[in-house]
């Protein structure tokens, strides 16, 4: 896999975990340690990005 296309892929999935974490949040009921696993997982993609485009 080229570097572009992993790239592209966890930004996928960064994008992804936004709209869960997003979605979570407006759930009345929703765990806030499940809400803050899913903003964790989106903050290691985000510094792999980041990471990677450096």
């Amino acid at each position: 896999m080229s570097l572009g296309a992993h790239l592209q892929e966890l930004k996928k999935k960064h994008e992804t975990l936004e709209q869960r974490v997003e979605q979570a949040q407006r759930s009345p009921g929703v765990d806030d340690l499940a809400v803050r696993e899913l903003k964790k997982k989106k903050l290691r993609l985000k510094e792999e990005i980041s990471r990677l485009t450096s």
